[in-house]
């Protein structure tokens, strides 16, 4: 029996991501998030002894990150992912020292399909590293409006994509045949004086509810107000200020070369760990 590929469930609207990127290019986009990765994405590679010729970045909105890195590399080219992701990316293959990404991953429908293109584009040896928002991201928003419209509409409507967590990312490096994967996670709270700020704060980075299931009538104002309510009593600081929780799924992994470092044969240990174990009790 022939078994045909699966196809990756559609989550995101991508043609409204866009749409919601220039708003908030053209409300002022609220960077704080970009700023942070950007410092960090330049610390990580300068901790990494070797050179990178040629870089890509992968679909990172603005120009935060390629600011940051800028002189880093003698070819440097910034490229956007599809909004129909059948297309491939514009990445010959085994063309790349270094393809770098920062919060664009957490919207792409074929995250797997997407890695392995990378993984292709990667000359032996090759680096993609990478940040992408997960885990309890927004945690505090979710719970807020999920418990107001129980209470107000009788039913829940999604509204806070749902985000990857580190031991998926990880799954999905070894899965694309990116060697030595590495994932860790950077948790960032920000304060605010209420939910409305914060919402403020998603619209300016392009970041509100673009998921396909998404409830396309305007949330009725009696839910809002509830959901901010609820937000204050669950998630203020003494102060009154609430908190909203950012994680940010740090990534990295290495195109297969020979000279990189191997795990060892199943068996070929030349030491028993029961006896290592009993040596550290005696």
């Amino acid at each position: 029996m022939v078994y045909a590929p699966t196809t990756p469930p559609v989550l995101f609207d991508r043609y409204l991501l866009r749409s919601r990127i220039r708003r908030a290019q053209q409300l002022g986009p609220a960077t704080f998030l970009l700023d942070r990765i950007a410092e960090d994405m330049a610390e990580r590679l300068s901790t990494v002894l070797r050179d990178f010729k040629n870089a890509a970045e992968v679909g990172t909105p603005g120009d935060r990150v390629g600011t940051a890195l800028a002189g880093r590399f003698d070819r440097y080219v910034w490229i956007d992912l599809p909004e129909q992701e059948s297309e491939p990316l514009s990445l010959p293959a085994e063309s790349l020292d270094l393809a770098i990404s920062a919060l664009a991953f957490q919207f792409v429908n074929d995250l797997p399909g997407v890695l392995a293109q990378i993984r292709r584009a990667l000359r032996p040896d090759g680096l993609l590293m990478a940040a992408m928002v997960g885990g309890d991201t927004l945690t505090e928003l979710r719970q807020s409006f999920a418990a107001a419209e129980a209470e107000l509409e009788g039913g829940v409507s999604p509204r806070v994509v749902p985000f990857a967590d580190l031991r998926d990312v990880g799954a999905l490096l070894q899965r694309a045949g990116l060697a030595l994967p590495v994932t860790d996670v950077d948790r960032i709270v920000v304060r605010y004086d209420n939910a409305f700020g914060l919402m403020r704060d998603l619209r300016r980075m392009g970041a509100t509810n673009i998921l396909v299931e998404r409830r396309r009538k305007p949330t009725r104002r009696a839910t809002m107000l509830r959901m901010a309510e609820i937000y204050g009593d669950r998630f203020a600081d003494p102060d009154g200020r609430i908190r909203a929780t950012f994680d940010i799924i740090w990534l990295s992994g290495w195109a297969p070369h020979e000279n990189q470092p191997k795990p060892l044969k199943p068996g070929s240990a030349q030491a028993s760990l029961a006896e290592a174990i009993k040596r550290g009790e005696r």
